[in-house]
């Protein structure tokens, strides 16, 4: 974390990761996972200069890596936990969580998530802010 105190009285903390794009990236892990042929867990890992989250289970359906990420190129392996989140508040509009991830590294500094696509697994890498 950045702490600035320059040119006022206050200081101002910025994260290394913000926050808002870790908690989206990490929901959706968790709900596009492969429960079905896999029980590996989902895995995140935080190094000195990226985070990085892997997640076991390809791209499904419509979802391709030309649409992913854009209105209407998501899809739902697992829809009835996806509509639990939602209910619960954890999800506020499905196909919203990539773009708000772009967003908040954009404001907070960082470069833009990289999206890693496998046939059996999918990885998204947030560097640290510069």
């Amino acid at each position: 974390m950045a702490t600035s105190v320059a040119g006022g009285t206050v200081e101002t903390r910025t994260p290394d990761y913000p926050i808002a794009a870790m908690q989206q990236l990490l929901r959706n892990a968790v709900i596009h996972r492969n429960y079905e042929t896999s029980n590996a867990p989902v895995q995140w890992y935080w190094f000195s200069d990226r985070m990085e989250i892997h997640n076991p289970g390809g791209l499904f359906g419509r979802a391709t890596p030309a649409t992913f990420g854009r209105p209407g190129g998501n899809d739902y392996r697992n829809p009835a936990l996806a509509a639990a989140l939602y209910q619960l508040g954890f999800v506020q509009r499905f196909g919203l969580g990539v773009p708000l991830a772009r967003k908040a590294c954009a404001d907070n500094g960082n470069p833009a998530p990289e999206f890693l696509f496998e046939p059996a697994s999918f990885a998204v890498v947030v560097r640290a802010r510069k």
